[in-house]
């Protein structure tokens, strides 16, 4: 079901990119949004991990994202519930309300649960992610665990018995830590790739930087090959599939994800290359 992968990145209001991705006399006329859907068929809301937005903001991003019709959002849960394990019925549905544009227009393909480093498969966490599961049970959910013990067999088992995506990760090596996966456990495939340089990602394996960005970090065609092919597998059996690059540094995410999506679809879609003012050469391959 090839038509049903979306490649993209995380966020579209990163400062750095001023200058650097998107053309400084066009950013006040043109929204980031705008742009980076005529290449893209997914943006992963990277401010809802720092927590709830209006329903406002909701409405102005769906009016930006028109022309490509094929489009879906995809959100990061916030932080408070994930990180700080508090499950306030306010805050909630405070969060839930900020997204209900996006969800009943169809084009909010999953929240993405960021789970710390520290959280490790037991008997008190698989109930709390149950229990988180179920406070958000409207809504299509995948989870990110980056402790290699959510690759358990009984893990795993608990993803797929209440419906949770796997979401399949690249990230810097070290202790405990969840390797590269293709893994499917509901109807949503779900794969970010975070770059492999370990500048901020632990603070001594406890406490993972999941609002911090790695080191700049270009993945090279050898390894998005690798990718391609977990990619392909996860697809194969899939509903719809995400691949996210958060490697928002240099925008280095942005050049990745063209070129994954150029890979994993074969199609070609230069629009983004208008607007670049920084490294032209890399989209010999895909403008």
């Amino acid at each position: 079901m090839i038509s049903q992968l979306r490649c993209g990145v995380s966020g579209w209001s990163h400062p750095e990119w001023t200058g650097t991705l998107y053309s400084k006399h066009k950013a006040k006329t043109h929204h980031p949004l705008t742009m980076l859907a005529q290449s893209f068929d997914s943006i992963e809301i990277d401010q809802t991990f720092e927590g709830p937005v209006r329903e406002e903001a909701s409405r102005l991003w769906l009016s930006k994202v028109t022309n490509n019709p094929r489009f879906m959002f995809t959100a990061g849960l916030w932080k408070k519930f994930t990180h700080d394990r508090q499950l306030d019925p306010t805050d909630i549905d405070a969060f839930k309300k900020g997204l209900w544009p996006l969800f009943n227009a169809r084009k909010l393909g999953c929240l993405v649960m960021q789970f710390p480093w520290s959280f490790r498969y037991t008997a008190e966490n698989r109930e709390f992610f149950i229990q988180l599961r179920r406070a958000f049970h409207e809504f299509p959910l995948v989870a990110e665990m980056r402790h290699a013990s959510w690759m358990m067999e009984e893990a795993v088992g608990t993803m797929i018995d209440y419906r949770v995506g796997f979401v399949n990760i690249d990230q810097p090596e070290h202790i405990k830590a969840m390797p590269p996966t293709s893994f499917l456990t509901s109807a949503i495939g779900y794969v970010r790739l975070h770059g492999r340089d370990h500048h901020n990602w632990l603070n001594d394996f406890g406490k993972d930087a999941n609002a911090v960005q790695p080191a700049e970090y270009f993945y090279s065609r050898e390894e998005l090959a690798a990718w391609k092919l977990r990619i392909d597998r996860v697809n194969q059996h899939a509903a719809a599939s995400f691949v996210v690059f958060t490697n928002n540094l240099g925008a280095n995410s942005v050049y990745n994800a063209l070129t994954m999506e150029t890979m994993v679809e074969g199609v070609e879609r230069p629009a983004v290359a208008r607007v670049i003012t920084r490294q032209p050469e890399l989209f010999r391959a895909v403008a």
